[in-house]
């Protein structure tokens, strides 16, 4: 339990609705919209497309997304909405001309956005009211102008580069220049296309002058996309992969993205005592982080579109391969044979939302890096997302770029269950990061007992190339134990990721929220 002699937030308890947000504005839509008739579904949705206009580094329409529902009577439904490679993808041809690896500002990192085509797919299943209604508030702000919350502003102002666009100077760079934190910005160009959206529906971005606005601002940069890509694109309905830990079931979703490898990581987790550790001492991160590095080798190994998958997705986090790793992680020191992952930042919004009847909605939304490919369409004002960055060059590869493949992706939104019964909706934005910060945060919650506020608020450790990357607030006992077992340990100029969790409390019946504080927005609830 907090202290309450200390600065943070205590945890957010309410009976009949509550939505985690990392924007205000975002929170008091999905409030709003459950007040107004709407459930968990419509007030995600309306949520994430306010962040689409006001945290425009991290989310857009130009991006993707993913969901999972779990519905009044614990039915879970999964959603994949990320975006395909185009049709004429050719890795070889890349490769002659002695391309390695796909930048995230070259346009064949922009796979068709997946984003609009699965709000509306949720709506349509899920919703009370339609995807015009779950647009209103994101184009009255694009429209009319917003403030520009601190988190975001210190984002953009670190993002290269800006005007090398013509679209991307035009649309994010009002008067020249990167807007500063209070300052009201408006997308007037955005504005036009959610209304667009919202009268004619998906098909009004993936067909007629949308998408050929799209199509021909990545063919000026060298891309191959084609009309023809955009209006072929589909949503994808999955069943969820799950796991237990510690008498709680995770539930993720199945490749392409990385939901299997944090299964894998509380699998190797389980297999030590944690709870007898202190939760920020250098034990713990240690376990933690050897754990995460054999799990992100298996990721690179293996994790792709599971069209071309040359393992199943449940052999990821299986038994057999949970006792062979966890057998090779030493609580004494350091190995360092376990492989190491070489993270990328990432830009991501995730979100949980959860309504009186007791639907919880798990969604997260991304344009991958910083403002994504910084690739602006200059008429219709779409930031086009980098997921693309995310496919391998190397020659048979199962991520290897392309026709028609889905890469890997980073960005997994999560749920718990309890003796069969949902209890929470959680994630953790950062890029690499995420399947490393959904075991963290579990962990935090079922091994030292924290409330999701305090699992939030936590310090953070991530693997880098060679070493370890530690937010400043880990002690410096805690460093030099690291230290000590054989980790080089560098700190984080950055926050390291962020999260959101709504957790069903069910001897009371409350909805108890917590909300990353290494972002703008707030936990909330009625």
């Amino acid at each position: 339990m907090r202290s309450f002699f200390e600065p943070g937030r205590s945890p957010v308890y309410a009976r009949n609705g509550m939505a985690a947000t990392s924007h205000p504005l975002a929170t008091d839509t999905a409030i709003s919209t459950l007040k107004q008739g709407g459930n968990a579904v419509d007030a995600a949705v309306a949520a994430a497309l306010v962040q689409c206009v006001v945290e425009p580094q991290m989310v857009g329409i130009g991006g993707d997304c993913f969901a999972l529902v779990s519905e009044p009577d614990g039915t879970i439904y999964g959603l994949n909405a990320s975006g395909r490679a185009p049709a004429a993808a050719d890795a070889d041809r890349l490769r002659a001309a002695g391309v390695t690896e796909i930048s995230d500002r070259s346009p064949h990192s922009v796979t068709v956005p997946g984003a609009v085509r699965g709000f509306e797919a949720l709506v349509e299943r899920f919703g009370r009211r339609g995807l015009d209604a779950a647009l209103a508030t994101a184009i009255n702000l694009a429209a009319n102008g917003f403030a520009v919350a601190p988190k975001v502003a210190r984002d953009w102002a670190q993002a290269e580069d800006l005007g090398r666009h013509a679209g991307a100077a035009r649309h994010l760079l009002p008067d020249g220049k990167v807007p500063v934190a209070g300052q009201v910005v408006a997308f007037p160009a955005l504005a036009a296309t959610m209304k667009a959206i919202a009268e004619g529906g998906s098909a009004r971005f993936y067909e007629g002058e949308i998408a050929a606005d799209i199509v021909a601002t990545l063919g000026a940069e060298g891309g191959e996309m084609s009309e023809e890509d955009m209006a072929n694109s589909a949503v994808d309905w999955v069943d969820p992969v799950s796991r237990g830990y510690r008498g709680l079931e995770i539930v993720e979703l199945p490749p392409n993205g990385q939901g299997s490898i944090a299964l894998l990581m509380l699998g190797i987790l389980e297999r030590f005592d944690l709870a007898g550790l202190d939760p920020l001492g250098p034990a713990r991160f240690h376990l933690h982080m050897d754990a995460a590095r054999a799990a992100y080798a298996v990721r690179d190994a293996c994790l792709a579109d599971p069209d071309f998958m040359t393992v199943e997705a449940a052999s990821l986090f299986s038994d057999d391969l949970v006792g062979r790793i966890a057998a090779r992680i030493n609580p004494q020191a350091r190995n360092r044979e376990l492989g190491t992952a070489m993270p990328t930042g990432s830009d991501t919004v995730y979100l949980s939302v959860a309504d009186s009847d007791g639907r919880i909605v798990s969604l997260i939304a991304s344009v991958f890096t910083n403002f994504g490919s910084k690739i602006v369409t200059e008429k219709s004002g779409i930031v086009l997302h980098s997921r693309g960055a995310g496919f391998s060059l190397i020659a048979g590869h199962p991520n290897e770029y392309g026709p028609g493949k889905r890469p890997m992706h980073t960005i997994i939104p999560a749920l718990a269950r309890k003796a069969g019964k949902t209890v929470c909706g959680f994630g953790v934005m950062g890029g690499q990061y995420q399947a490393a910060g959904h075991a963290h945060v579990v962990s935090n919650m079922v091994d030292f007992g924290m409330d999701p506020q305090e699992a939030l608020d936590a310090p953070r450790m991530f693997i880098s190339e060679g070493g370890l990357s530690a937010e400043p607030t880990i002690s410096v006992e805690t460093l030099t134990g690291l230290q000590a077992l054989g980790h080089d340990v560098a700190i984080s100029d950055d926050p390291i990721g962020g999260g959101q969790i709504i957790w069903k409390d069910r001897n009371t019946g409350c909805y108890v929220g917590g909300s990353e504080p290494r972002k703008d927005g707030f936990a909330a609830g009625y």
